[in-house]
């Protein structure tokens, strides 16, 4: 097996996805931060796996010395310790009212310019930050609190929900860990947090949240994002879960796994609609299980301690001729 092949085909379908969704509703979604994020939660990944640090690094083509320093820059701002240069920047901006971009730059001189450069784009793109005029005089202030809370509020409301109840139903977690799995301040996900707990979607054990379900109805204008990443992670989560058994060959009594089928047909074709019903056809039966299973854990609560979740995950594609391509199952 040609593990390399593999993952260079991967991470060009990824970024494929990732182009698209950026572009998504005429939208123009900031991708600065991107290959940085990627190098430092692919390597804190590997890690984590249990490589060791200089395996690591030579995976990456990196002297020890240099990826240790680039971890450290990723982690933290070299012009101000134990933030990171996207925190710092807001707080120099929140202390000095506004700031020229050169004084911007000055002020974090042991960052790259590009690095900060790319920190105020994305800042201003998202609306914590806004800016006038043009080049090094360019001017940089913190929107007000009231701009900022309606920002999340238009932009990230129904996202943002969605997104804590989908991480809250997979795992139980405190407000802190909550934050820090979606990358952003406990402050920013209270307002959300405390209006689904209020509706009694959430429910705090101790200090421990959790939601009971999750579901984003088919045809919802808001929260496709979650629905877009959750089908995505159980797809990742189910094939790595396959790799890390040690076999790829499949069985018919496989309870981890995938199959995937490619139908040809033409326009006409005999089974033409049996083919393109075949999704609606399987979510119809997916929902009306679900639901019976919904029903019978309120008649009779799970035992925690024995919780076992079995994800099904489906999906259809339709692609013109120049596509190509044959059936094939896996």
């Amino acid at each position: 097996m040609d593990v390399k092949l593999l993952i260079d085909a991967i991470v060009r379908q990824t970024t494929v996805l990732i182009a698209q969704l950026s572009t998504a509703a005429g939208i123009r979604a900031p991708l600065a931060h991107v290959a940085d994020q990627v190098f430092f939660e692919l390597a804190s990944e590997i890690e984590a796996q249990g490589v060791a640090r200089k395996v690591a690094a030579d995976m990456f083509g990196l002297a020890l010395r240099s990826y240790q320093k680039k971890m450290q820059r990723l982690t933290e701002s070299a012009s101000a310790r134990d933030k990171t240069l996207w925190e710092a920047v807001i707080e120099f901006l929140s202390q000095q009212g506004s700031a020229t971009r050169e004084r911007v730059v000055a002020r974090f001189k042991r960052d790259s310019e590009r690095d900060v450069a790319a920190v105020l784009s994305d800042l201003v793109a998202q609306g914590l930050v806004y800016s006038t005029g043009r080049g090094s005089g360019a001017i940089y202030g913190l929107s007000s609190d009231a701009d900022r809370n309606r920002i999340v509020q238009t932009t990230r409301g129904e996202a943002l929900e969605s997104m804590l109840l989908l991480s809250l139903y997979r795992k139980a977690a405190s407000r802190a860990e909550l934050a820090a799995a979606l990358s952003l301040e406990v402050s920013a996900i209270e307002p959300t947090l405390d209006a689904l707990l209020a509706a009694g979607r959430v429910h705090d054990e101790d200090g421990r949240l959790r939601a009971e379900t999750f579901l984003i109805p088919v045809g919802s204008e808001h929260g496709w994002e979650v629905a877009v990443f959750d089908h995505f992670s159980a797809v990742a989560r189910a094939i790595a879960a396959k790799v890390q058994k040690g076999t790829l060959r499949s069985e018919a009594s496989d309870l981890v796994g995938g199959a995937t089928l490619t139908f040809e047909i033409d326009s006409g074709h005999k089974l033409e609609q049996e083919v393109q019903g075949l999704l609606g056809r399987v979510r119809e039966e997916v929902n009306e299980l679900w639901t019976r299973v919904a029903a019978e854990n309120v008649a009779r609560p799970l035992d925690e301690k024995n919780l076992r979740r079995v994800t099904f995950y489906f999906g259809q594609n339709l692609d013109d001729a120049e596509a190509g391509g044959r059936g094939e199952s896996t």
